[in-house]
């Protein structure tokens, strides 16, 4: 029998936990993880077919496109119908807008932004009033170490992600009154298919005539560089639910995963001016020379 370390101690059920973005990945691993331990998991993703093995596992599966609002008060309209409250909150789903800046469709900023931050704050404003009803709970926004370092080739990346990891430290204090924890964890490089998923949108964005076309290598590489000796997302998830488990008050922010400390040292520590040229060498901007201009 599982003892779960509950994040609201008044409460004597199972601990309701909302996962999205549960198809692949660190959605999934978590999933399975919370699952594993006792919890009672709604795991979500937009297509519902991705989520059949978590299904016959004994999971609820639902439906949910984080750009819908609609969709997001069906979800948890439905938990509210079969719980008591919703305990944790995971904002996990998310994707990566990647290549150069001037290349980059101002429709597709709009989209990483709607996904990558409005979303979790609108599922935020819905969730929060289920929380209170249960005397308090967690949320668990997915973070990067993106977010906190700058990359050439991943400007709509690592801006929607610095700008979740703001929203969350405004919430952890804005909600702290109400016995409600907002954790980031910042994650670093992670098995998923986040990787493929990226590049495959650097090709489809990325025009013929772009004046970066000949550092394609090198915004592919980007785009793929999350995956290179990444730590499995069911690592992740055991480590995180297991901090979950083990004490009453989480830290802010956790860093989860390789570089998860190394980047954001190198960001503190560094001289912009020298982190900019070694960044722009791994990603050969330094001494690189654009095309001459065509009249």
């Amino acid at each position: 029998m599982v003892v779960l370390q509950p994040i609201n101690p008044l409460r004597s059920l199972a601990q309701v936990v909302l996962i999205t973005g549960c198809s692949s990945g660190i959605g999934r691993a978590l999933a399975l993880e919370f699952h594993q331990q006792g919890y009672q998991v709604y795991a979500t993703a937009r297509n519902p077919k991705t989520m059949e093995e978590l299904a016959h596992q004994g999971m609820t599966t639902l439906k949910l496109d984080v750009t819908s609002s609609s969709e997001m008060a069906s979800v948890i309209g439905t938990i509210a119908a079969e719980t008591q409250g919703i305990d944790i909150l995971v904002n996990n789903a998310g994707y990566g807008v990647m290549g150069p800046l001037l290349d980059i469709p101002k429709a597709a900023l709009v989209s990483q932004f709607q996904t990558n931050v409005f979303a979790p704050i609108d599922l935020i404003q819905q969730v929060v009033p289920k929380m209170r009803t249960v005397g308090g709970g967690l949320i668990i926004n997915l973070g990067s170490v993106s977010g906190m370092m700058a990359t050439p080739f991943a400007g709509p990346y690592c801006a929607s992600k610095a700008a979740l990891h703001s929203l969350s430290d405004a919430l952890r204090m804005e909600l702290a009154p109400f016995n409600i924890q907002v954790v980031t964890v910042c994650a670093g490089a992670i098995q998923s298919q986040f990787g493929q998923t990226t590049l495959q949108t650097v090709e489809k964005l990325l025009p013929p005539d772009s004046w970066y076309q000949q550092l394609f290598p090198q915004i592919r590489a980007r785009a793929q560089a999350s995956q290179h000796q990444a730590t499995p997302a069911t690592v992740l998830a055991q480590q995180l639910v297991d901090r979950i488990q083990a004490t009453q008050r989480l830290p802010p922010k956790i860093a989860l995963g390789k570089k998860s400390l190394t980047l954001p040292w190198l960001k503190r520590w560094l001289p912009t001016r020298i982190l900019d040229r070694l960044l722009m060498g791994k990603f050969g901007l330094k001494d690189w020379r654009p095309p001459p201009t065509q009249d």
